[in-house]
């Protein structure tokens, strides 16, 4: 929503807007951009006889700004409505949709357009360290989207990525998520499949070979042209590492071999890479160019994040909410500081963590850790113990922070995942490390 009051402001609308617990990276960019925040939902800010609302998708009936909406009259509509029919209509939409990896993926898609001088627009789920911004409606033909299965509005329960109608297709991957809005997997298939069917039969969809749920998918009908990617050879675009720690890799399709260098850490990543550059390919960017790209691209914050290092030890913020993400983060980080402790500091904050739908799991995800320390979400839906993650439980940030730093030494590397603001624990770790060695 934040990111779509930035295209707004940019096509030249006036725009305000809501939210609760506003907080950096997306707080700041919205005020440099002149849009005025109102914190909380207070009814009263409809008396700026608004032309139209954007309503976001944590809004629901029975909520006083709702009903006072609904008893306006004043005309409304979705993010994901007011998108399409005012800034993709037209443009060739690059949507990368998946469980994982969207955010780094389109980062980097859109990273690859803009270096071979294409000025896409986009619209990513956190701010881009090489734009500084999270969206911008930039110059025609070109959109990069992240495009989320979540659902739209309360009044529209389809995925928000159907309103996108996208010619170029990254499927990352599928599992199950957002048990809040779905029962099941095969829920959130039926989005997919719903996806599918609106690529044109001129159009790309570029998905991971061996994947069983989306193979699932596809099965149901697939009427665009395909291409697949990944580690086994068999993919028709396959990548390995050439030296993980040093971040050099090959990507291979057919008989055409390039090297590259990355930032980037864990075949996760490198995934991620080799998606993107299959998709600005579909566009017209060589593989060539897109990989000088990526030796420039800088991650989006809070995915692997550096945001201290003090006394030799890295603290490294990161967005990582599923099991999978969890545990791949934490591979590729281990891989990419082989001599080092990886200590994570993890908060289970998503509905579907809090709900405990993935509780038996969370132990052996997070096991490749040296260390994890866990900060209770509020509003837990299950008893989060030591004995069920395998791990230290706490219910307060400071005590946290207080058993932590004495258990650190330089050069390790702790590795703070939520997908909220973390209760200000970020900073009140960086503070007392701070206290300690400096």
């Amino acid at each position: 929503m934040g990111g779509l009051a930035l295209i707004a402001r940019q096509l030249g609308y006036q725009v305000s807007g809501s939210d609760a617990n506003v907080y950096p990276p997306m707080s700041t960019q919205l005020e440099a951009s002149g849009i005025t925040l109102h914190e909380g939902y207070d009814e009263s800010i409809l008396e700026l006889k608004p032309d139209l609302v954007v309503v976001g998708n944590a809004m629901s009936r029975g909520l006083p700004i709702i009903e006072a909406l609904l008893n306006s009259n004043i005309p409304y509509t979705s993010g994901p409505q007011w998108l399409g029919d005012n800034v993709l209509r037209n443009r060739w939409v690059l949507a990368v949709s998946g469980t994982h990896g969207k955010t780094t993926t389109s980062s980097l898609l859109a990273w690859m357009l803009e270096e071979a001088g294409l000025q896409p627009g986009f619209l990513i789920g956190g701010v881009t360290a090489n734009f500084g911004v999270s969206a911008r409606l930039g110059q025609d033909p070109f959109f990069v989207i992240e495009a989320d299965e979540y659902d739209t509005a309360f009044f529209d329960k389809r995925s928000k990525f159907l309103h996108y109608h996208p010619r170029t297709l990254i499927l990352n991957n599928l599992e199950f998520d957002h048990a809040d809005i779905f029962d099941s997997l095969q829920d959130i298939q039926k989005q997919f499949h719903h996806l599918l069917r609106v690529v044109p039969s001129l159009g790309q969809v570029i998905y991971p070979r061996g994947v069983s749920a989306i193979d699932e998918v596809l099965a149901k009908g697939l009427w665009a042209q395909s291409a697949t990617f990944g580690s086994s050879p068999l993919a028709q675009w396959n990548f390995r590492w050439r030296d993980q720690p040093a971040g050099e890799f090959l990507i291979k399709h057919g008989d055409n071999e390039w090297l590259g260098t990355t930032a980037l850490s864990g075949d996760y990543n490198l995934s991620n890479v080799l998606a993107a550059i299959i998709a600005a390919r579909h566009v017209g960017v060589s593989p060539e160019h897109s990989i000088a790209a990526i030796s420039t691209f800088k991650n989006t914050k809070r995915r692997q994040e550096l945001i201290a290092d003090v006394g030799g030890i890295k603290v490294i913020d990161d967005f990582a909410h599923h099991p999978t993400a969890i545990q791949l983060t934490l591979q590729g980080l281990k891989a990419t500081h082989q001599s080092a402790r990886v200590v994570l500091v993890i908060e289970p904050r998503s509905n579907t963590m809090r709900m405990g739908v993935h509780a038996n799991v969370l132990a052996d995800a997070t096991s490749i850790a040296d260390q994890c320390y866990w900060l209770r979400a509020k509003n837990m839906g299950f008893e989060l113990t030591s004995d069920l993650v395998g791990g230290q439980v706490f219910d307060d940030v400071d005590n946290l922070v207080a058993a932590l730093v004495p258990e650190l030494a330089p050069s390790d590397v702790v590795v703070c995942m939520s997908n909220g603001d973390f209760q200000g624990l970020k900073d009140t770790l960086v503070q007392a490390l701070k206290d300690s060695y400096e």
